[in-house]
């Protein structure tokens, strides 16, 4: 059987299947008619379903099995790309989301011509869009990339135009640009087997980007015929739907793509930029506070809709963000947002196909359900409407945010979600159909550390899913590889508690996924559970619920998690930087064993009284112990985390059999508290230990230079211009400012209380190029005020004081900068709050402020060794 043969059985196989499909009334009655039905954008630029005229909401995600790495990786691990598909598209549907979108790797599915090549890719892609329209997913497709297929690999010898010409060619070359055109008539022409339509013709298929992030460099009538020819060859199949393009890169060009036929713009947003290679640290809602579009105009006088391709807070471990991305998106008017990417879940452990980016259900959960609470804000908040600047816009409509205690929650009359664990009051549960959450709740207490979620089935009736734990084990935004564990998967029993006034006390519970054989007695509204699905049933009920039925759109008893990945023991600590003398402090670790520990005892010398004490267990696999104050005189306190398991110590961070105290013990390898007196200085910033954290654009002129004193260095920076044309936005406002940022909580988490003792901030540093520089320093607030003042360094290392009670306000600069580059330079707090150290948590060193207007297109350098308070 040739390969055109096998497409066409398939296709006929697919019609069937879809005929069967149609015939099921569970799935194809609920499924929503206006998904049904075209889109179209009106004349004021909004997105709307053809026939009922109602608003579209989309929210989802980017994901990527059928193509490059993601591809190539699943072959390597002997995974079946399909039925990883089938896994995953059930977590999408699992947390709600209604859109997903792609840039297809054109290179890996047509020749040089354009021409289409019917491969494992597009089958792949084919399979994946079936599966979504059977979830009522919608989706937005973008057929060109312009990328290779390498990522994070080097790039194969692919057929494409796309490996022949690269991006810039592409744009420009009219052999590139024929191959374009033939290729978008042929993609848009192009019979799905498993769905039996072509993507023209798929009603789930809501709309087209032409390609994905064109840096048109050219002269504005060039770029509209372009864009025009593109729009030309697409059109010619027929194809009604919206067509977009990429308006956010070179958006001096703006009036040139809306000259051209089309009906939208698309968006990225990186607000905290790509690629710092470990996880950032410090408070972003700033950074998200809004989404602003300075050539908004003329998108509205085109009648123009906006949807956003791609988004994520890159490098964030944290989950209280997302829903703040989408708040600003929807007061900017866009419609539809699709998180950049989400991981396939056998990736996931190690994180390979996009560092910087980190998101899945089963390894992020908190993150996960983050994205969770973001779909609710893209389908309740008004477009436009305005809810304020940070911090007060942290609490708006349904939606509560905090980035301290890394939560964020959603709660209304019928639905509860959360991140974390919270004290939210939620006063009615008897109007409650869904919550889905991390930790503990007024309506759930759970000890482990994976999503679960509840789903009323009817009265007296509840759907329980409880995903397996997730632990974090090494840096997730490093360099990665298939070969480096960086997360493990661990299927625990743990204590669970219910509080809902429908399932009362004592009800029951029915594990209903596929081998799934686990149960457990409930006493009163406490439980233990592993992961799976379960049915939980009011005493008393009688149900004609079969566990096997079809629930809203998905079986009633599905469930998908990988399985326990934990190959070797974990004792993950992060030792403190320093602490006060003579005062007690507590001393963290997390323990990750196949079996509960036997026993975890910390042990150290050099400071006081030998330590030899029990960690005490705590939720998940967190231990703790306070060390007396009596161990704590001043000094270098080392110490060591022994975990007993099967009657043997393995002991770290040496990860070595045995003991301190054990003849043949070796302690070389120990954590170390520096342990000092209460009124010594405290260190804000340090070169030799910092410089790695600092947030900054990046410069080749810059790093760290050694100095002759022991453990002593600078951080140093030398600018041969302060402003720098941005070749995306040639018309932007010329801001001579070169600004970088350190978060220092970690460093001065067990000194707080000697803040308040501190007077004076002291720099050491001095300028470049012999010749003096003007260096702004200030402390960023954690209600995002800025205050500072401006010192003049000389070229001699010298110590600068700045007394506290003479800071301003100053600028908030956005860091790490945020992509697209139009976005705003500067974060701007309308109410700050009065200088309060305690409140402090960034320094912010800035090269611009105050240099004369005659200077500023001169060379500038600086070079920082310490700041610290006194």
């Amino acid at each position: 059987m040739n390969k055109h043969q096998s497409f066409n059985l398939l296709g006929l196989l697919a019609i069937w299947g879809l005929f069967l499909f149609q015939l099921s009334p569970s799935l194809a009655q609920s499924n929503d008619k206006k998904a049904k039905q075209p889109a179209y954008i009106d004349k004021k630029g909004v997105l709307r379903w053809k026939g009922t005229n109602e608003e579209i909401h989309g929210f989802g995600v980017n994901y990527t099995v059928p193509f490059a790495h993601a591809y190539r990786s699943a072959k390597k691990l002997g995974i079946d790309p399909k039925k990883a598909i089938d896994k995953d598209i059930y977590h999408f549907s699992r947390l709600g989301f209604d859109l997903y979108r792609i840039h297809v790797w054109d290179t890996e599915i047509c020749d040089s011509l354009g021409n289409l090549i019917e491969n494992e890719h597009l089958d792949a892609f084919d399979y994946l869009l079936q599966q979504l329209k059977e979830k009522q997913i919608n989706y937005v497709v973008t057929p060109i990339a312009f990328w290779g297929n390498g990522w994070p690999e080097p790039d194969g010898d692919t057929p494409g135009f796309s490996h022949k010409y690269g991006k810039d060619k592409s744009l420009t070359n009219p052999d590139a640009i024929k191959a374009q055109e033939n290729y978008l008539y042929q993609f848009l022409n192009h019979v799905n087997p498993y769905t039996g339509l072509a993507y023209k013709d798929d009603p789930s298929l809501i709309a087209f980007e032409i390609s994905n992030e064109p840096h048109h460099r050219g002269a504005p009538k060039s770029v509209t015929t372009y864009i025009d020819k593109m729009v030309k060859s697409m059109r010619k199949t027929g194809c009604e739907k919206p067509i977009f393009y990429n308006v956010t890169h070179s958006i001096q060009l703006a009036e040139a793509y809306f000259d051209a036929n089309i009906r939208g713009g698309t968006f990225q947003w990186y607000p905290t930029g790509l690629g710092f290679g470990k996880e950032l640290e410090g408070n972003f809602l700033p950074n998200v506070d809004r989404y602003t579009i300075p050539f908004d105009e003329v998108i509205k006088k085109n009648g123009g809709g906006k949807l956003v391709y791609e988004f994520d807070a890159a490098d964030i471990g944290r989950s209280y963000i997302y829903p703040a991305i989408a708040r600003s998106f929807r007061t900017a008017g866009i419609q539809i947002g699709c998180h950049f990417s989400y991981d396939p879940t056998y990736l996931a452990y190690a994180n390979t196909e996009y560092n910087t980016h980190y998101m899945n259900l089963a390894y992020t959960p908190q993150k996960a359900l983050s994205l969770m609470v973001a779909y609710e804000v893209f389908h309740q908040m008004p477009r436009y409407k305005d809810y304020g600047s940070y911090p007060e816009n942290t609490q708006f409509g349904n939606v509560h945010l905090s980035a301290e205690g890394d939560l964020a929650e959603y709660i209304s009359e019928e639905k509860v979600i959360y991140t974390n664990h919270t004290n939210a009051e939620i006063s009615d549960t008897d109007k409650l159909q869904t919550i889905a959450g991390f930790g503990n709740s007024k309506v759930v207490q759970y000890k482990g550390l994976g999503a679960y979620f509840l789903d009323k089935i009817e009265t007296g009736v509840w759907r329980l899913e409880v995903m397996p734990d997730a632990i974090w084990v090494d840096n997730i935004f490093g360099q990665n590889s298939l070969s480096k564990q960086l997360a493990v998967i661990k299927w625990n029993k743990w204590d669970m508690a219910i509080n809902l006034t429908d399932l009362g006390h004592d009800f029951t519970l029915e594990a209903i996924n596929k081998g799934n054989d686990f149960s457990s007695p409930v006493n009163g509204n406490n439980f233990s559970i592993r992961p799976g699905t379960y049915l939980l049933k009011k005493k008393g009920i009688d149900t004609n619920i079969q566990k096997d039925q079809i629930w809203k759109n998905v079986d009633l008893n599905a469930f998908s998690a990988p399985e326990q990945n934990l190959s070797k023991h974990y004792c993950l600590h992060q030792p403190i930087n320093e602490t006060i003398a003579n005062k007690p402090i507590t001393i963290k670790a997390t323990i990750v064993t196949e079996n509960a520990p036997e026993e975890v005892i910390l042990t150290g010398y050099g400071t006081g009284k030998p330590l030899s004490l029990t960690m005490e267990p705590k939720a998940g696999y967190d231990y703790e112990v306070q060390v007396p104050a009596e161990s704590l005189n001043t000094g270098i306190l080392k110490y060591f985390i022994s975990v007993k398991k099967n009657g043997t110590f393995v002991t770290y961070p040496s990860g070595k059999n045995g003991k301190q105290g054990d003849w043949d013990f070796d302690g070389r390898e120990a954590y170390q508290l520096n342990v000092i007196e209460g009124n010594s200085p405290v260190y804000l910033f340090d070169a030799i230990q910092d410089s790695d954290y600092l947030m900054k654009l990046w410069k080749k002129d810059a790093g760290i230079l050694p100095s002759s004193e022991p453990n002593k260095g600078e951080y140093f920076v030398n600018l041969e211009q302060l402003f720098e044309a941005d070749p995306e936005n040639t018309n932007g406002d010329k801001i001579y400012d070169y600004s970088m940022k350190y978060n220092f909580q970690k460093r001065v988490q067990y000194r707080k209380a000697s803040l308040n003792d501190k007077q004076k901030l002291i720099i050491k540093a001095r300028a470049l190029n012999n010749k003096p520089c003007k260096l702004q320093v200030a402390l960023i607030m954690k209600d995002g005020a800025a205050y500072g003042k401006v010192i003049t360094l000389s070229p001699e290392k010298a110590e600068h004081e700045i007394n506290l009670s003479v800071l301003n306000t100053v600028k908030y600069v956005i860091l790490p900068r945020p992509y697209p580059s139009f976005l705003p330079y500067y974060f701007e707090n309308d109410n700050p709050v009065p200088f309060d150290i305690q409140n402090a948590t960034d320094i912010q060193f800035s090269i611009g402020p105050e240099i004369p207007n005659s200077e500023l297109d001169e060379k500038h350098g600086i070079a920082i060794e310490s700041v610290r308070l006194e």
